[in-house]
């Protein structure tokens, strides 16, 4: 991890090797450095400068700044420029800069690192020599004029050599676009790596960086802390037909006439097991939505900067959400397994399976919502508002605690992706010609239970369907609404 103001993480070092690897990953042909080596020691310097050194050996332009390298770093410089107070005082070949200057008569009798030698030049001191070390600084006057002395040589010496170079070039060999303005028009851009590196590089990026935030130790025991102590409250949840679920598994079916005479199947059915599956819904409808708020905005400082510098499409940072996708199951299938099977909901294997793919489904849709909320606001406390603002909505909408919801308000339950689940939770579970003995001795059909009617257990590929578009609309919009961000 790069860590942070809470997080230790990599030093300081590595930390320039990362973001100089961050800029060399689209392989451009002008590199800017403002002190790569500042804080390092002497061979982690010198292995940072190799690199460089490597890659304008391949044709592209490096232009860095550097405070006092060491004599291996500077005699590997082809040119350097010296300033003095903002004003230039030498260009030209690194190798040749201590003849330049004995020339003009500021050489030392003593053996020195060229860059010490032209640092102190710069700041206005002369060589040093025996006599000069022994009698100290020199004042402030003096500074003065060795810097007149070598600015009014170099306007002399090297400014016209300059000015005649240039002048002499033939633009004409140069290919100039004649849009040269910065990129206004995405579909003008041209990219230096194709849109599946940029999207495998951001991928396996969001794959590193996820695996501490969804295998977080907090996280771990937060989900299956809730999933036990929910297996232990539904388990022992007192029930009026603990015997007929004892008497009669599911497998059994029992011969009774309904009003069309037709076999129906006998079921234990009780409203805890009901409020289990409604907590099923709302637990992995709120927890991925408020986990997602957070991604885009607290990753905006970053969008902005690697999106400003060209470093990928908008489209390939959607690899972050998709990064998610791997790890995010592990833990509403845990929570599944463990809740599911202590609640004693119905055991049989492709059942659980059908829950299981629900709860995942309805993780992505949540998910999505959440990254949507994020990207539109770009700030976490108003995220965070919106969402619980909506999840206030949807938990009240879905079909559960308001089963006659007023006429003029009912479509807000058509909007709660929790709603949709919790109706595909319970067609998993029960179908419409299931019965269950709602008093000793009376068949009821499970399709009017109160708690079952209010959502229906029909047209469930609807629902599928219908959750599918909102999870491509969120995605959809938060991509759209990243398109604001500059």
């Amino acid at each position: 991890m790069i860590g942070g103001p809470l997080f230790r993480g990599i030093s300081g070092g590595e930390k320039k090797r990362v973001s100089i690897g961050q800029e060399m990953l689209i392989n451009p042909s002008l590199l800017l450095l403002d002190e790569p080596t500042s804080g390092l020691d002497s061979t982690t310097a010198q292995r940072i400068l190799t690199t460089i050194k490597r890659l304008a050996s391949e044709g592209r332009t490096v232009i860095t700044t550097i405070h006092q390298p060491s004599s291996r770093l500077y005699h590997m410089f082809d040119k350097v420029v010296l300033l003095s107070e903002g004003y230039p005082i030498y260009y030209g070949l690194a190798s040749t800069a201590l003849e330049y200057f004995s020339s003009i008569g500021l050489s030392t009798s003593i053996t020195i690192n060229p860059a010490d030698l032209l640092l102190d030049l710069a700041n206005g001191i002369g060589p040093v020599d025996k006599h000069t070390i022994e009698q100290g600084d020199s004042t402030e006057q003096e500074q003065k004029l060795v810097r007149d002395v070598l600015i009014s040589t170099y306007d002399k010496n090297i400014s016209p050599r300059l000015k005649a170079e240039l002048c002499s070039l033939d633009v004409n060999n140069y290919n100039y676009t004649k849009d040269a303005s910065p990129r206004k028009n995405v579909k003008s851009e041209q990219w230096c790596t194709s849109w599946w590196h940029q999207f495998k590089v951001l991928i396996m990026r969001g794959l590193r960086e996820r695996r501490y935030e969804a295998f977080n130790k907090l996280r771990i025991f937060q989900v299956i802390s809730v999933a036990i102590l929910g297996g232990l409250l539904w388990w022992h949840t007192p029930t009026s037909h603990i015997e007929d679920r004892k008497n009669f598994a599911y497998t059994y079916t029992i011969s009774i006439k309904n009003m069309e005479g037709l076999l129906t199947l006998k079921l234990p059915l009780d409203l805890g097991y009901i409020a289990m599956l409604f907590f099923f819904s709302v637990f992995w409808g709120f927890y991925p939505l408020y986990n997602a708020v957070f991604t885009f905005p607290q990753e905006r400082c970053m969008l902005m900067k690697e999106r400003s510098s060209g470093m990928y499409r908008l489209s390939s940072f959607l690899a972050r959400p998709f990064g998610d996708l791997p790890l995010e199951p592990a833990l509403p299938t845990a929570f599944t397994f463990i809740i599911y099977w202590m609640g004693g909901l119905k055991p049989n294997p492709v059942t659980f399976i059908l829950s299981l793919l629900v709860v995942l489904y309805n993780v992505l849709v949540a998910q999505s919502l959440g990254l949507a909320i994020g990207a539109i606001l770009m700030d976490v406390k108003q995220a965070t508002t919106l969402a619980s603002v909506t999840t206030l909505v949807f938990l009240i909408a879905g079909g559960y605690y308001i089963q006659q919801i007023p006429p003029f308000i009912v479509w807000l339950k058509y909007l709660s992706y929790s709603y949709y689940c919790y109706k595909l939770l319970l067609g998993v579970q029960y179908t419409e010609d299931d019965y269950y003995e709602c008093t000793k001795g009376v068949y009821c059909r499970v399709a009017d239970f109160p708690a079952v009617r209010s959502v229906g257990l029909n047209n469930l590929w609807i629902d599928v369907f219908i959750m599918a578009l909102m999870l491509v609309a969120y995605r959809l919009v938060a991509y759209l609404a990243l398109h604001r961000v500059r």
